[in-house]
């Protein structure tokens, strides 16, 4: 069950980002899921009328009609960062709300044109397993997270007809897939032939993922 929803300044569909959050707020009632903007992604909020938990970010990509919004914020907690800092906006404010206790993430607004920002935040998926939290990267596209070992998915509940695995930060070893349309068996996946494992597709009603060593990116598209 999803705890925070953050928004970052990337390529946002707001129709898609709005029905993601009503969705997850509702699901998550009784409990409250924080709302957070990571710099400009304050502007989506100010857009659709919603009020973010909390803001963090130098805010220098805000136009200066949503600064003066920001300013007069009654209920919104804003950190204000130095423009001249080690990590991104996003990063910032995803390990302050790990360290507040956040420990199922996702991150809207985080994809879009620049491929650099792109691959960035893909190592936010590393941080947050390295501080225990799993953090999910949507758009109205693709929903990407790092999966463990065991790992079983549902075919009516997948966010896409289209399931690939990447390999992150090194191979993964012993990579078996049952339930998919292309099935492996103990495969040594490196990031140079991970085109094998592009859109895959789930047959069965319950399909499994196992693999011995490293970390595994899936990525469910809809296109």
């Amino acid at each position: 069950m999803i705890d925070t929803i953050i928004v970052s300044g990337g390529s946002i569909d707001e129709a898609f980002a709005l029905d993601f959050l009503r969705k997850n707020i509702t699901a998550a009632a009784p409990e409250k899921v924080l709302l957070a903007a990571a710099d400009s992604g304050y502007a989506f909020f100010k857009r659709v009328g919603i009020t973010p938990d909390l803001a963090v970010g130098d805010f220098d990509s805000l136009s200066l009609e949503g600064r003066r919004a920001l300013d007069a914020e009654q209920h919104t907690e804003v950190i204000r960062l130095k423009p001249e800092k080690d990590d991104s906006d996003t990063q910032s404010t995803l390990n302050t709300v790990i360290r507040r206790g956040s420990k199922e993430i996702a991150i809207l607004g985080a994809t879009g044109t620049r491929l650099d920002h792109m691959l960035a935040n893909l190592g936010l998926l590393l941080l947050g397993a390295e501080q225990n939290a799993d953090i999910t990267i949507v758009d109205a596209h693709n929903y990407m997270k790092l999966i463990p070992s065991g790992t079983v998915l549902h075919r009516d509940e997948q966010f896409g007809k289209y399931v690939s695995f990447f390999p992150l930060g090194g191979d993964v070893t012993g990579l078996t897939l049952r339930g998919f349309k292309y099935a492996l068996d103990g495969y040594h996946l490196r990031t140079r032939d991970s085109g094998l494992t592009v859109s895959n597709e789930i047959l069965e009603e319950k399909a499994m993922v196992t693999y011995e060593g490293g970390t595994l990116l899936m990525i469910m598209s809809r296109d």
